[in-house]
């Protein structure tokens, strides 16, 4: 149910809307805006693998194509006017392509492992929410601590477990979505610095290697931009600088409660 939600295009607005909401005056993180929020941000993550798979789909094509003319003109040549005889590059050099395109999907692989990832987990923790009727995070770190720190960490599909996996990638997301609105253009910095200062430390050494590659290879700052779905560059700018706050602010309140109770390696 939470994959189907998050069908559609991702839309800037809907994830401030859905932040906007979640803090209460008490200070509490409503889940229910917590999970819609985090709906949206799986767009933005499934849109980032999009633009790899764009680019493996395009070379797939590609290579088919001239493994076809490799193969109708045996010589190595071809005509090819205006140009006159066309040669192919050496065989071996075309078995190397495949190589290149498994790298390519590799690179949308590594935004789709994350958004996988986080389907997953807010499709977790929204059973935990329906179950339980929670109504705040506060509410469900309560009840799971209830029973013993020692029975929760033994739980591999605790609530607060799946929360913390979610926290840390929210951190990764807000990070590099300050980025973005400060105007830096290179945007596989963005992502890199983002990266290394939230979940680098909690994934292997082979994912954060592919998604170190994976990064230089991301579109500009102006496609990004216009992926916010909400107007020009400019009105995206101003959304991010109204958005960002409300998700620093989940963020902090989650950060401040699991401390609190000793919740923030949970394993």
């Amino acid at each position: 149910m939470a994959a189907a939600a998050a069908a559609g295009p991702f839309s800037l607005r809907e994830v401030l809307d859905a932040f906007r909401r979640c803090v209460t005056e008490q200070r509490e993180v409503l889940l229910e805006p917590y999970l819609s929020g985090w709906r949206g941000l799986i767009r933005f993550l499934q849109s980032l693998g999009a633009v790899f798979s764009f680019i493996s789909k395009d070379v797939v094509t590609k290579v088919a194509l001239l493994e076809a003319h490799r193969q109708q003109h045996p010589s190595g040549a071809f005509v090819f006017p205006p140009f006159g005889v066309v040669f192919f590059p050496p065989l071996t050099h075309l078995t190397q392509l495949p190589f290149s395109l498994s790298f390519l999907q590799s690179l949308g692989a590594v935004f789709s492992f994350i958004s996988k990832d986080a389907v997953a987990k807010v499709a977790l923790l929204e059973a935990h929410r329906q179950q339980h009727r929670f109504v705040s995070l506060q509410s469900l770190v309560q009840h799971e601590l209830a029973a013993g720190p020692a029975a929760l960490r033994a739980r591999p599909d605790s609530g607060c477990r799946t929360v913390l996996r979610l926290h840390r990638a929210l951190r990764w997301l807000q990070l590099f979505l300050e980025g973005l609105r400060s105007g830096e253009p290179r945007t596989s910095v963005l992502c890199t610095d983002a990266y290394n200062a939230s979940l680098a430390e909690h994934h292997p050494w082979v994912v954060r290697k592919a998604a170190t590659v994976a990064f230089c290879a991301l579109p500009s700052r102006d496609a990004f931009l216009e992926i916010m779905n909400v107007g020009s560059a400019e009105e995206a700018v101003a959304m991010l600088g109204e958005a960002i706050p409300y998700i620093g602010d989940v963020y902090g309140i989650t950060q401040e409660l699991f401390a609190e109770h000793k919740l923030l390696d949970l394993p």
